[in-house]
């Protein structure tokens, strides 16, 4: 009999669910799922093959120590060794691990709390900070913390929806489609493409705004300008629930309309009737993402299209918000367990003695990192330079996908001692690795993830693992132990560290932060098993219905209110 497993897809953050089946010969099938909140049974190119995916050509079976094949607890022992006598010799700055949205949550939950708890530095960054670290920036400064504060629904009950930095028929297919069959039902919906290029998303806007690259943060800047002078604000949302916002208004101000063309590249006309359209428009969403996200000036250009939904109170309601898309398939479940250099676990700030203070304790840790650690970019050259003396990499392959990709290949070939977890063989990472060790691929392995809409989706592994492959958790777990951690990283399966991960989002919470899912602290393997698809917070005790943020004007800075940035024009 053919089995049907339900998961989850993983080629961005969609986070479509899928249902697997395994023929009596051992070949997949894959199709959309009709229950899953985020697709509804939608499935782009990509999801739809992902059974012609699975085979085992080039996949990376044992452990390695150099060309040679050794056992597991050889390399562990090995791994373990390096690390720990760096950390004497050096001490734990000069360590370091470069993990990846690619990770299930669990995974990245003890390589975070190996890193900042039990070493106790905070150099663990991640490829999602390529992608992502802009919108976290540009939330944080606004809101109090990484908050989206709308989910997928918003996009189809908004009557303007505004597509900035996002070739959306491309990165987010199913996203497209639902929105493309939402425009088909009413017609009368906008759709605004804010992009240098015609894309394929071009094919169902009302409007293609051809800007000059980095220009969201003038166009942006412009419009909050522009509201200010109308009858748009929402001025007791303002005041009550809001910083800045005079000080953004100046600022903005300042940038006349022949400064916002030439910045732009958009004509007065273009302008103007995009400020008009927003302005009259009450349920927008503006979507965003890596063409907003990917640049210098990042985190402006997030904070600029925020300063616009705040100025209108047209944030947390259906039909209208910020949203920011995702490209990986758990960038956002990296960012609730802190996987970023700059975070602690549970969205708590890593800057914060009170919160240092309370993972620790909740951790019972001997240390605890006090400072950001090296992002990305800087982690390499610190590997480079000879500041990092161990390196674990772990379901990436940063040789060809970091900036300056060459440099960062060099500085591998000359670091004294690199890890490299992968499920194939043959990278241009994995061939600077000492020690080579063989993960679990999608169809392997188990755990959770969450989309760009907050939503925690099961993926279950269905297929056996091949060779000697080991669970990413598990590596991270084993390596733990041989370096002196043993009751702290002895879990049998990912449910005890899904309900480790939950228990601490509620640990001396009750309120004060955004994420929140105590209601699964003490969840078992079969509730993990049958776990469906949630949206976050999920506090304990509490039935809410409502998952949006901040339409009640509550955020997460300490006084409780949000605030305007001022987004002056890049230099150029």
């Amino acid at each position: 009999m053919a089995q049907e497993v339900k998961t989850t897809c993983p080629y961005c953050g969609v986070g479509c669910g899928v249902i697997a089946k395994v023929d009596d010969d051992g070949g997949v099938s894959v199709k959309g799922d009709p229950d899953h909140p985020a697709n509804y049974g939608r499935l782009c190119s990509k999801g739809s093959a992902l059974g012609e995916t699975l085979d085992l050509d080039d996949r990376l079976l044992y452990p390695h120590v150099g060309a040679e094949r050794v056992n597991w607890d050889e390399a562990l022992d090995l791994v373990a060794s390096k690390f720990s006598e760096a950390i004497a010799t050096y001490g734990p700055d000069s360590v370091a691990f470069y993990v990846s949205g690619q990770l299930l949550t669990e995974d990245y939950y003890l390589a975070n709390k190996l890193m900042k708890g039990f070493i106790g530095s905070a150099n663990i960054d991640t490829n999602s900070r390529l992608c992502m670290s802009s919108s976290v920036a540009g939330h944080r400064r606004a809101f109090g913390s990484d908050t989206v504060p709308g989910l997928y629904e918003d996009l189809f009950l908004a009557d303007l929806v505004i597509l900035t930095g996002s070739n959306l028929a491309w990165c987010h297919p199913v996203i497209y489609q639902r929105l493309a069959a939402a425009k088909a039902e009413r017609p009368d919906m906008k759709v605004v493409v804010i992009d240098p290029r015609r894309t394929m998303t071009c094919d169902i806007a009302d409007m293609h705004l051809a800007i000059k690259p980095d220009g969201d943060v003038a166009l942006f800047t412009g419009l909050l300008a522009h509201l200010a002078k109308g009858a748009t604000l929402d001025k007791t949302y303002i005041e009550s629930y809001t910083l800045g916002f005079e000080e953004a208004v100046r600022t903005a101000s300042d940038i006349g309309l022949a400064s916002l063309v030439e910045a732009t590249g958009l004509s007065l006309t273009e302008l103007i009737r995009f400020f008009e359209l927003f302005e009259r428009t009450e349920n927008v969403v503006t979507c965003y993402s890596q063409g907003v996200n990917q640049s210098s000036s990042g985190t402006d250009k997030v904070n600029a299209i925020i300063n616009c939904h705040l100025a209108t109170g047209r944030i947390g309601k259906p039909g209208m918000g910020p949203f920011s898309l995702t490209g990986q398939p758990n960038a956002m479940g990296g960012r609730e367990v802190g996987g970023l250099a700059n975070m602690l676990a549970a969205h708590m700030a890593i800057e914060s003695a009170e919160d240092r203070d309370r993972v620790q304790r909740f951790w019972k840790a001997p240390t605890i990192a006090n400072k950001p650690g090296l992002k990305a970019v800087d982690l390499f050259q610190a590997v480079a330079d000879g500041r990092i003396k161990a390196l674990w990499i772990m379901a990436t392959n940063p040789a060809v996908s970091m900036p300056d990709a060459g440099a960062v290949e060099a500085a591998l070939k000359q670091c004294p001692f690199v890890v490299v977890s992968d499920i194939m063989a043959t990278t241009d990472t994995a061939r600077h690795a000492h020690v080579l060790l063989p993960s679990l691929g999608w169809g392997e392995k188990d755990g959770t993830v969450t989309n760009s809409e907050r939503r925690i989706s099961r993926q279950r592994g269905y297929l056996p693992a091949p060779g000697e492959a080991k669970a990413d958790w598990w590596q991270f777990a084993e390596v733990g132990k041989r370096m002196g951690y043993a009751d702290a990283f002895t879990y049998a399966n990912p449910t005890e560290i899904f309900a480790e991960h939950a228990s601490l989002s509620a640990f001396e919470n009750n309120g004060s932060r955004d994420f929140d899912i105590g209601a699964f602290a003490e969840i078992g393997q079969p509730t993990y098993d049958d776990l469906a698809p949630f949206n976050w917070p999920k506090p304990p005790g509490e039935t809410r219905q409502t998952t949006r943020f901040f339409a009640d004007g509550k955020f997460f800075h300490a006084d409780g209110k949000a605030r305007f940035v001022s987004t002056a024009l890049p230099q150029t």
